[in-house]
């Protein structure tokens, strides 16, 4: 006989106590590989590689501009703040003296709208 299946949380949801299910997209789509960028830069800014990690948000920046023309017209006004708060953090993290935890706010900032984004 097969288990029974997770019970489901008021709302149709998963109980807490199954595995996530990704349900549905972002209106932007999938934001992962964006995500890891932005947490692989937040990474060596905590690890005090502030130099490494403007190098890195150069990655974030050129894929998310390559990405422009598919992912804006999904979702303008998401992609427009998204676009916002990856200009912050370019900017934290390539003024002449950068304060790593400037730079580790704005990072965090970006990628918690990544994980709301993501959830909505």
């Amino acid at each position: 006989m097969a288990p029974a299946p997770a019970s489901a949380a008021p709302g149709g949801g998963p109980s807490s106590t199954a595995a996530p299910v990704r349900l549905t997209a972002s209106a932007l789509g999938d934001l992962t590989p964006y995500r890891r960028i932005a947490s692989d830069t937040l990474g060596l800014v905590d690890k005090g590689g502030v130099a490494a990690a403007r190098a890195r948000v150069k990655d974030l920046e050129t894929a998310w501009d390559k990405a422009e023309a598919t992912l804006k017209p999904k979702d303008k006004a998401t992609w427009t703040e998204l676009d916002a708060m990856i200009d912050a953090a370019l900017t934290d993290l390539r003024t002449p003296n950068p304060a790593p935890a400037v730079c580790a706010a704005s990072l965090k900032a970006l990628i918690a709208k990544m994980d709301a984004v993501d959830k909505a």
